[in-house]
């Protein structure tokens, strides 16, 4: 395929291509049109660590080129390739000896950081600082767009704690996003 046409082609004709002639340029192609969102989407699951989402992203690829054969097209590609993401983003926090996903036996509610944060800590840093579990449901929920059942699905847990997890989510970020009240002359953080 020429220049133009990799561009016009649909995702389904690229993954032919590279299934059948191992077209490089295709693989290209599928790569330019869909890591930018992969990436933005892991870099929050993985609380922010740029060499871990890059390393999430690789490999997220690698496993998508060799099961491009097996692919069904039940899903969109860009469901399925993200599909494949989440998992191997679990996959990391699970090898960072990180704390399980969705152990919430510890404790029931997130505590807030100990280290003061400021008046203010923007979204993306709000998002890195809640727990794995929580971080992972309001990415894929409130940025991504999937629904609950869906979200269940794909990380192996029930749908009531997928919105249990979102709920507590939300109000972690909301509060680390509330500007600090002052009591007196000191400040409540």
């Amino acid at each position: 395929m020429n220049k133009r046409a990799l561009s016009e082609a649909t995702d389904r004709e690229l993954v032919t291509a590279l299934v059948d002639d191992g077209d490089e340029p295709c693989f290209r192609e599928l790569y330019r049109r869909h890591t930018p969102r992969l990436y933005q989407l892991i870099l929050r699951m993985v609380g922010g660590v740029e060499q871990d989402a890059e390393d999430v992203v690789q490999e997220t690829w690698v496993r998508a080129a060799d099961g491009a054969k097996r692919f069904e097209w039940k899903s969109s590609f860009p469901s399925w390739l993200t599909g494949i993401g989440i998992n191997r983003a679990k996959e990391l926090l699970r090898r960072r000896n990180r704390r399980p996903m969705f152990d919430l036996t510890e404790q029931s509610e997130p505590r807030a950081p100990t280290a003061p944060v400021g008046e203010r800590v923007d979204l993306e840093r709000a998002l890195a600082l809640l727990p794995d579990g929580y971080r992972t449901v309001l990415v894929l929920h409130d940025v991504e767009g999937y629904r609950h059942e869906e979200i269940a699905e794909r990380l192996g847990i029930a749908t009531g704690t997928s919105k249990s997890q979102l709920f507590h989510a939300r109000r972690y970020v909301r509060a680390l996003l509330e500007p600090a009240s002052e009591v007196g002359n000191e400040q409540v953080v």
